[in-house]
Order: C-alpha cells, then sequence, then structure tokens
C-alpha cells in the first residue's frame, strides 16, 4: 500500500508553501515518485498572516487546473490531491468551528492545528477536550518543534491525554528544524508516541529532504513503524474524519 501525506503546501500563492502553480504540480509529482497515493493541501489558517477560508483554499486549487493537466499530458503520475487546512489553535479556529466553517479534513471529523512555536496556550487541555466534544478530533502539526515539548516529554503526553493525534514532521528526523526538535522526535519515536506522520512540504527542493527522512525513519524504526506512520495512521484519521457523515 502508498502512503498518504496528512500535511502538505502544494496550494500556490495562499500561504508559505508552493510559489506558482508549476512549483505547487512539481511537488505533488515528486511525492507521488517516492511513494505517496494521497497528499492532503492543509494551507496555514493564521490570523493577520494567512486569513485562509474555503473559498481561498479553493481558489488556490484551481489555480493548479492547468498545470495538472499539463502534468498528465506530459504522462506525470499524480497523487490524489484532498483539501484541508493547519489552524492556529486560536479563538478564530474557535469560532470557525462553531459555525462549521473550519477547514477540517474531508468528513469533517478531525482537523489539523498547530501552537505557536515558543509556547502552548494556557488551559489548553480544557480547551482541546471541547473540540473533542463538539465532534472534532484535533491533529497536531509538528509537537517535536514546540519549545515546551522540546523541554519535557510530560507536556507531550499531556496533550496526548487530552486527546490529540501527534503527527510527526518527517523532515524532523534529519535537523530541517535544529537538534531540539530532532532530539524531541526521535524521544516521541522511540517511545510510540506518533499517531502517524507527514512530510509538511512546501516546495519540490523539499522531496529530497522527505525521501531521505523516510529512510531515517526506516533505519531507526524499520519497516512495520514506517507501515504504521505512512499508510495505517493517516488511513486511521481520514477514517474518523469520514465516520461523521457515513
Amino acid at each position: 500500500m502508498g502512503f498518504h501525506d496528512l500535511h502538505c503546501h502544494p496550494l500556490p500563492g495562499i500561504d508559505d508553501g508552493a510559489r506558482s502553480p508549476e512549483d505547487g504540480v512539481a511537488l505533488l509529482v515528486g511525492l507521488k515518485r517516492i511513494g505517496f497515493d494521497t497528499v492532503v493541501a492543509t494551507p496555514h489558517v493564521r490570523t493577520g498572516v494567512w486569513d485562509n477560508r474555503a473559498h481561498t483554499r479553493d481558489a488556490a486549487r484551481a489555480a493548479l487546473g492547468g498545470a495538472l493537466e499539463a502534468a498528465q499530458e506530459r504522462g506525470e503520475a499524480l497523487p490524489e490531491l484532498l483539501l484541508a487546512g493547519e489552524h492556529m489553535f486560536d479563538d478564530v479556529l474557535r469560532d470557525l468551528l462553531a459555525k462549521g466553517e473550519a477547514l477540517t479534513y474531508p468528513g469533517g471529523g478531525a482537523a489539523l492545528v498547530e501552537f505557536p512555536y515558543e509556547d502552548i496556550p494556557l488551559r489548553v487541555e480544557l480547551q482541546l477536550w471541547r473540540m473533542m466534544r463538539g465532534g472534532v478530533r484535533p491533529v497536531l502539526a509538528h509537537p517535536e518543534r514546540y519549545v515546551p515539548v522540546q523541554r519535557s516529554f510530560d507536556r507531550f503526553e499531556e496533550l496526548v491525554g487530552a486527546g490529540v493525534w501527534p503527527l510527526l514532521d518527517l523532515m524532523s528526523l534529519i535537523g530541517a528544524y535544529g537538534r531540539r526538535a530532532q532530539d524531541a522526535a526521535e524521544r516521541i519515536l522511540d517511545k510510540g508516541g506518533y499517531v502517524a506522520a507527514c512530510t509538511d512540504a512546501h516546495k519540490p527542493s523539499d522531496v529530497a529532504g522527505v525521501t531521505e527522512a523516510i529512510a531515517t525513519l526506516r533505519r531507526r524504526a524499520g519497516d512495520a513503524v514506517v507501515a504504521r506512520l505512512l499508510t495505517e495512521g493517516p488511513l486511521k484519521i481520514l477514517n474518523t474524519a469520514r465516520r461523521v457523515t457515513a
């Protein structure tokens, strides 16, 4: 079975990801080439920086149309492209959830969230519990990159206890975000803390780093963990989201 990437930035001109439709398609082609059958586009939803909503995301997806068609005409293989969003965990997200306007994973039962790197919001466990009670599972992007988690594995366990499903950013394993993030990723990985892994790829050149990171993951943890984090875990999250509309 192929891999499934739940966190990627191929949509052009919408955040700090792909700069053009051609770059977005090149990223998708590259990910397909290394084994990803599904890629979920997760543009940032960050107030005052990238105020993305469904209409801006859909417009960016439409902008890929011509480049996607050109790639198909060239015989390039492409992954299935799904749409969601990467939400800063703040009052705006809570408002979007209440209105049914959050950029959840398809089906609405799970949503990708992130925290500020230097801090984690106060009383976040209660807020995460309320999110789950509202029917949306919080999927946490790159926990190894948050300073409180780097300082204490207990902080990671508290977040998991509040219901989050953590996503490993694969390139953390090769030092792409610094030594502290790499150390935290290795510690969480060795303790079996991740539900799934993702690329968080922003540009075509990231494919080389993802390739190296998958090889590093395989050497460190073995084929069964690669399958769990890149196939079984992502499908678990997508199926959880889809059960809401089943």
